[in-house]
């Protein structure tokens, strides 16, 4: 029984853990303008900044430093580690589609 009681607790610590996660996570997300946010969704579904320039009508050098703010604002030093995150707050992929070469 005692063992029982022991597996609970470390769950629940362990659940804690990722809601606090979770919870800064929100936090970083809610500190990016909507503008921002519209970009990192562009960047998550893998568009170039030109890509991501001529569907939001903004210049690729205003793109860059949008995405240059996510990536300060949101922690993350890799496109990769963006990625993980928006996937983590459940952001969508449907943003623009696939990186055409």
């Amino acid at each position: 029984m005692l063992d029982a009681v022991m597996a609970a607790v470390e769950r629940d610590k362990a659940r804690r853990k990722c809601a606090a996660a979770l919870d800064a996570l929100r936090a970083e997300y809610g500190s990016i303008t909507s503008r921002e946010r519209e970009v990192m969704a562009h960047v998550a579904a893998d568009l170039m900044n030109k890509q991501i320039a001529g569907l939001i009508g903004l210049s690729e050098i205003t793109v860059k430093i949008h995405r240059g703010n996510v990536m300060r604002k949101m922690g993350v030093r890799s496109l990769a580690d963006l990625v993980r995150k928006a996937e983590a707050l459940g952001l969508s992929h449907s943003a623009g589609g696939n990186r055409q070469t």
